[in-house]
């Protein structure tokens, strides 16, 4: 026989009603997406990571001639490096990309997408931002600001760590 519940236990929020907290509400948003982008994902035979990376390779080509390290990549996309290597490897041995040795720093890698790998994040976009268009259509005319709001938040990791202490 169960106990009886007694006096309700407190949470200590801040907040009346779960559905004021930003985090929860941010945290509901990003699973929903994240399983839209998966299923976007599934017939190009690539996870959600591996494409942010591929994506984010191609288009840094596209804008430099220089050499794009593994540890630029890494910062670019806000991924943990050790999981971007371990990402990169995967993307190599598909042939969607070279990881060659860095022109100018002997421990660094160098990236390159493959013709296959272009043209494998090329049909990807085209998916991936239909299935954006389809997720964040309920914002309407506010996307542009709603994008703006999330830059705020990505623009300085460090800012945000100050809570922390």
């Amino acid at each position: 026989m169960p106990e009886p519940l007694g006096e309700r236990p407190s949470l200590g929020s801040d907040f009346d009603a779960a559905g004021q907290s930003p985090g929860l509400a941010l945290w509901q948003v990003t699973n929903r997406w994240q399983a839209v982008m998966r299923a976007t994902l599934k017939p190009h035979e690539l996870t959600h990571v591996q494409y942010v990376l591929l994506a984010a390779l191609v288009w840094s080509q596209s804008h430099t001639d220089a050499p794009i390290s593994q540890a630029d990549l890494a910062e670019f996309a806000a991924t943990d490096r050790m999981m971007t290597s371990q990402v990169l490897r995967a993307l190599e041995t598909k042939q969607l990309i070279h990881r060659n040795h860095h022109p100018s720093d002997g421990r660094a890698r160098s990236l390159r997408a493959t013709p296959a790998g272009i043209a494998a994040a090329q049909r990807a976009t085209h998916d991936i931002e239909a299935a954006d268009r389809t997720f964040f259509a309920p914002l309407d005319a506010h996307t542009s600001a709603f994008v703006a709001q999330l830059a705020l938040l990505a623009a300085d990791p460090k800012a945000h760590r100050e809570g922390e202490r």
